[in-house]
């Protein structure tokens, strides 16, 4: 993406450019404090040094942190953190190429995990069954509420947390699913959503005149830059740690096994094996395809450069199938939709199944989930039992301060949402 590059650099997108003043709004208005950044700049750089952001550091994201890669003695597996690192330079160079202000794609790809609890998705399930009855959890969801509510940057003239008071483009752009708990507008008994009960007034706010139901251009940029990165990278990671054989994608069994999974739980309704097949195949095939991973600083380098070939190839191709659709003009907001070739979205499901079946559903991984889930669950019930003690002052405060048993229980939901996986487990062998 050179052009890109170029773009930048000659200042093309250094204003707001197509995005107006109902865009560029904040919930609660405000000076800005230094005059010549645009408001986008401003939410990338409240996003950037906040403390939700930080702690993704120590969040799980397909290899637990801290475990050791068994084929070159990796140390460092990706964790939330440097996934959202990672999706948010894929996310800014596509969004810029198409003509999104590279600044408020990055801010909503470095704030889509944010609400992402403890323990990945594994804590989330846990957290959903312990929130039924007060509206539920959804990491997206708990990631609206995190920007718009818990992670402290403004208040209102009431004195009420309005978090980053991030602009309503931005905030709408990290909205990957734009309606709250029970509407989807397809099937409406989904488990996704983007906005609990009581954050519904400014998630109103900011979908003012947007259509019901639509992601707008930059939060589908922002979508298809968390697939490709976090499909590619599982797989580079699978492989750094020796988890993943190259050589068993080509075994009948294996990838009978594969197909299964992408068609179970990554792939689009109606997709075949044979059309899994072709995809997986036409990967294969590729010249920088690994062959086979030692650990030797010849195979990681190759394991690299595949990584970087299959993000070229997954972006080139969306940015390629949009503008042949809508031709050379700036696509912002709810003047387009991302065109992703069914081939590439094939591939890219392929990946997902590969890390699927060959890092998650191992046995060592299986136990170790079943243990965070005991440890979520006892000190969701816990602290919930002991309340306010065990609560951080910011959570007790929200939790004395509730009008219901709903309110209370939302209050230690918000409060294991926060925690690292080590800050959890601690937390969970100090109380019980």
């Amino acid at each position: 993406m050179e052009a890109t590059d170029a773009a930048v650099r000659t200042g093309l997108y250094e204003s707001d450019g197509p995005y107006g003043e109902a865009d560029t709004a904040r919930y609660v208005p405000e000076p800005d404090k230094r005059p010549g950044r645009t408001a986008f700049q401003r939410d990338r750089a409240r996003v950037l040094h906040s403390a939700a952001l930080r702690r993704l550091a120590g969040k799980t994201q397909v290899v637990d942190p801290g475990t050791s890669g068994a084929a070159s003695g990796d140390t460092s597996p990706r964790t939330r953190l440097t996934h959202s690192l990672e999706c948010a330079q894929v996310g800014r160079e596509l969004g810029a190429a198409l003509g999104c202000d590279p600044d408020l794609v990055e801010t909503a790809c470095l704030a889509h995990d944010l609400g992402h609890p403890p323990f990945g998705h594994n804590g989330e399930l846990v957290l959903a069954g312990f929130a039924a009855d007060c509206g539920g959890f959804e990491g997206n969801a708990q990631s609206l509420r995190l920007l718009t509510r818990i992670e402290p940057k403004r208040f209102s003239a009431s004195e009420v947390s309005v978090g980053l008071n991030l602009t309503r483009a931005a905030l709408d752009a990290a909205t990957k699913y734009p309606w709250p708990r029970g509407g989807h507008p397809v099937t409406p008994d989904s488990p996704k959503f983007g906005a609990y009960e009581d954050d519904l007034p400014v998630f109103r706010w900011l979908r003012e005149g947007a259509p019901e139901g639509r992601r707008c251009f930059e939060a589908q940029v922002m979508d298809w830059s968390d697939d490709v990165a976090y499909s590619v990278h599982d797989v580079e990671d699978g492989l750094q740690a020796g988890h993943i054989d190259a050589r068993a994608l080509r075994a009948p069994a294996e990838r009978a096994e594969v197909f299964d999974c992408a068609a179970a739980r990554y792939a689009p309704p109606g997709t075949t094996g044979d059309e899994l097949a072709e995809a997986l195949d036409r990967l294969l095939a590729q010249p920088w395809w690994p062959r086979h991973h030692d650990g030797s600083a010849r195979a990681q380098a190759g394991l690299k450069d595949a990584a970087s070939q299959l993000i070229g190839r997954f972006c080139l191709a969306a940015e390629s199938a949009t503008r042949a659709r809508y031709g050379t003009a700036r696509l912002t907001r709810y003047a387009a939709e991302l065109v992703v070739p069914v081939e590439q979205r094939l591939e890219c499901a392929v990946l997902k199944a590969v890390a699927d079946r060959y890092v998650m559903q191992r046995a060592a991984q299986a136990r170790r989930r079943a243990e965070q889930r005991v440890v979520i669950e006892e000190l969701a019930h816990t602290l919930l039992a002991r309340a306010p003690f065990g609560l951080d002052p910011q959570f007790r405060a929200i939790f004395e301060a509730a009008a219901d048993d709903a309110g209370r229980r939302r209050a230690v939901v918000d409060q294991i949402a926060s925690l690292t996986d080590a800050a959890a487990t601690a937390l969970h062998a100090r109380l019980t």
